[in-house]
């Protein structure tokens, strides 16, 4: 059976109102990835950490899939074989329009104990101390994959990559590991290799295949052509 394997990050999400990582202006521009993206971070000042993701929260809960979003999920949906996505992003978006994904890094919609590793749906606004409703302890933490840590579903994702006939990395920097790697393992297992984004990244030179362009435009575009 003919599978795609699709890893979607920030870029697909910027036309939806959702800034990226590593543009000028970006989130790391505005914030140290020290301060809000790390357990020490977290660990020195937890206020500040769940306030930043208090807004990511609440900007993630206003905003809307765009026509990069649908048509993968359109995909999902029609195309004669397997699509399985895996976003580095945690905006929930994919299902927002109806497709299903694997979140590597975690979810602004989800809490996490730190004591337990409970998880349960996060309130638009946590609070520092917050209990588990599992086990009690006040450890509650945004269930986000910080510097540092490992990744969700990495055995899920590798075996993806193992079988898969088609590879292709949407709005992604190819700067964070081990997501930028994917194309690597993909190709040593005779996959067919395609890069859609705004324009080239560090790890461009990996694939066979470029569209460059918005992702709105490029993405529904490149479906089209799978599905017909």
């Amino acid at each position: 059976m003919n599978k795609i394997v699709i890893l979607t990050g920030a870029g697909l999400s910027a036309e939806s109102g959702l800034g990226t990582f590593r543009d000028e202006g970006g989130l790391w521009a505005q914030h140290r990835i020290e301060d809000v993206a790390t357990p020490e971070g977290f660990a020195r000042d937890p206020e500040l950490v769940v306030n930043f993701y208090n807004a990511r929260r609440s900007q993630a809960h206003e905003a809307t899939p765009n026509a990069a979003h649908h048509a993968l999920a359109r995909l999902q949906k029609d195309y004669d074989g397997e699509v399985i996505l895996v976003t580095q992003n945690v905006d929930g978006l994919h299902e927002k329009a109806g497709g299903s994904a694997i979140h590597m890094h975690g979810e602004l919609a989800s809490a996490l104990c730190g004591a337990c590793d409970h998880r349960w749906p996060a309130p638009l606004e946590m609070a520092p101390g917050d209990p588990c409703p599992s086990c009690g302890a006040p450890a509650a933490r945004p269930d986000i994959v910080w510097f540092g840590e490992v990744p969700y579903h990495m055995e899920d994702i590798a075996a993806h990559l193992f079988d898969c006939t088609i590879f292709a990395a949407i709005g992604t920097s190819g700067q964070v590991y081990p997501a930028a790697g994917f194309v690597q393992e993909a190709l040593m297992n005779g996959a067919e290799t395609v890069e859609l984004n705004l324009k080239s990244t560090d790890i461009s030179g990996a694939f066979a295949q470029h569209h460059i362009g918005p992702a709105s435009e490029i993405v529904p575009a490149w479906v089209e052509s799978l599905l017909t």
